[in-house]
């Protein structure tokens, strides 16, 4: 055959083809969205298996919009709506306006079933590795038989580790739920799924020990104890993580009474405003960027720290200069005046701002989480531990690296001494005060992003922030970094079985009965001349 008329043959060959597949993918759609206006239970699945049997391109837009409710049948055709709103025509997959007489097609808890099923079959050899991936996982908790082909000829070309996984996993789910499949391969597959050791993998198990026997349910009931164990341990981590972030929490908030409270002997109770002081700073800073630079938003939290310390830290100078001089050596005084302080400031706070919570938003660096072994961490926790942990080492570099540091750790080991040797101690209590303020208000800062910001925001920290100080010992940084993730961890510990209030008050009982014993904490300041 000469090549023209041979070409001329192939080309009507692949029109021939063409011609009978195109047809048939129509029937098949045709035929499912058919079934789709019945508005009957039966008639919809059997819509659902006709969509997905059909490999029409819209296919998996159908089924979807069919599982969000967004799937309409009526006289006029089917139709569905895009998440953005956009109405289409089901048969043709073109932008169409939905018709009033349009009802929206019925789900039940089976045909949800279905439809994750067909879609996790028409998704699995999809070129987007994320799409994949889910729909792996539909035919995991689906455990439809007719993927199993599909997932076997994926598996061997899969190069995604994660998605190998998942495929593999949902080959040993479907296994498993094949009775007549050979015992040794749902023996195999009862340990694959064993291996992936999470809440599927165990209902999976256990919904599977009772309706089996032999060397399948040791196989299944060993499984069970292994995935439950392995469930234990990933809990009491995960709960010391939670006691971990409320460590850095407590001790971001405790850690400038600590310098106030170690150097100078004064019992401030205005301490929590600071640290509201802080908050909306954050607050305003982040208006601010709203209003003029809402494309920088991002950076408004970091604009915020320095900005926090300054305010605050000159609020607590003003303090000390106009106010807790005059009160050296009278602690009730100074108690009571501070606490009408933090009643004045919580008062003007309610008068600028308002009495409601105000929201600061948190940056997209600390939005969203990811699973580390088994424990789930949100960023903005992580970030938050990250920034304590810097703070206290700066705090330190400041102690030890510097004149200010020197001198307050003098006047802290002796006044008298320290004030005979030329330092002005009057002066270091003043950069001392404001120091340990300006901390608060960095605290303030943290909290913004994990808590309310009201005028009570300070209230709920003082009290454990006075804890954390007592425990580790008046004036030591380092007692206070191990009071303050002892109790953070402590009172996570004691909250899955005594509950939030009483772990509290068990942790302050504890706490009483060990200052008790010790009254200078964990580490107590030493030297000839520590003043009582």
């Amino acid at each position: 055959m000469r090549p023209a008329p041979l070409l001329r043959t192939l080309a009507l060959l692949v029109v021939m083809c063409l011609g009978a597949v195109g047809p048939a993918f129509a029937q098949g759609l045709d035929a499912g969205l058919e079934r789709f206006k019945a508005d009957s239970f039966g008639d919809t699945e059997a819509g659902i298996a006709a969509v997905a049997a059909s490999a029409a391109p819209q296919g998996v837009a159908i089924l979807e919009a069919l599982a969000d409710r967004r799937l309409f049948a009526g006289p006029a055709g089917v139709f569905y709506r895009d998440k953005a709103g956009q109405g289409f025509d089901a048969r043709t997959g073109q932008p169409a306006t939905v018709p009033a007489d349009a009802g929206m097609v019925r789900l039940n808890n089976r045909l949800r079933n279905a439809v994750q099923a067909a879609l996790g079959s028409m998704t699995l050899l999809s070129p987007d590795p994320a799409q994949r991936f889910r729909a792996a996982e539909a035919v995991f908790r689906s455990r439809d038989a007719s993927a199993l082909a599909t997932i076997e000829a994926a598996l061997p070309k899969e190069t995604v580790p994660r998605v190998r996984r998942a495929f593999e996993e949902a080959r040993a789910a479907i296994i498993l739920s094949t009775p007549d499949a050979p015992e040794a391969g749902r023996i195999a597959a009862a340990q694959r799924i064993a291996e992936a050791g999470d809440s599927d993998a165990i209902s999976l198990l256990r919904q599977f020990s009772g309706q089996t026997s032999g060397g399948l349910k040791a196989v299944i009931d060993q499984g069970i104890a292994t995935i439950e164990q392995a469930q234990r341990i990933r809990a009491w981590a995960q709960t010391l993580w939670f006691g971990i972030s409320l460590g850095s929490v407590l001790l971001l908030a405790a850690i400038g009474l600590a310098i106030t409270f170690g150097v100078m002997g004064v019992i401030n109770m205005a301490h929590g405003e600071m640290v509201m002081i802080g908050a909306y700073v954050t607050f305003v800073v982040q208006e601010l960027f709203r209003a003029h630079a809402p494309h920088l938003l991002d950076w408004s939290l970091p604009l915020a720290i320095p900005l926090a310390f300054a305010t605050a830290g000159l609020v607590g100078v003003a303090i000390e200069r106009g106010v807790i001089r005059f009160l050296y050596g009278r602690p009730l005084e100074t108690l009571l005046a501070t606490f009408g302080i933090s009643l004045v400031l919580q008062q003007a706070i309610r008068t600028w701002f308002g009495p409601t919570n105000r929201e600061v938003s948190a940056p997209s660096y600390m939005a969203g989480s990811f699973e580390f072994i088994g424990l789930q961490i949100t960023y903005g926790r992580l970030w938050i531990v990250l920034f304590t942990l810097c703070v206290f080492a700066l705090l330190l570099l400041i102690l030890k690296a510097t004149p200010l540091g020197l001198q307050m750790r003098a006047v802290t080991q002796n006044r008298r001494m320290a004030s005979a040797m030329g330092i002005r101690t009057r002066f270091v209590d003043a950069m001392t005060f404001g120091l340990g303020s300006g901390i608060a208000g960095i605290a303030g800062v943290a909290l913004s992003q994990i808590d309310n910001v009201s005028p009570n925001l300070g209230q709920s920290y003082i009290i454990d922030s006075f804890m954390v100080v007592v425990f580790g010992g008046v004036g030591n940084l380092w007692g206070t970094l191990v009071a303050a993730f002892t109790l953070g961890i402590a009172n996570k510990m004691l909250e899955p079985f005594a509950g939030a209030v009483l772990g509290k008050i068990i942790i302050l009982v504890l706490l009483i009965l060990f200052i008790q014993k010790r009254p200078r904490g964990l580490f107590a300041l030493k030297g000839r001349a520590i003043e009582q």
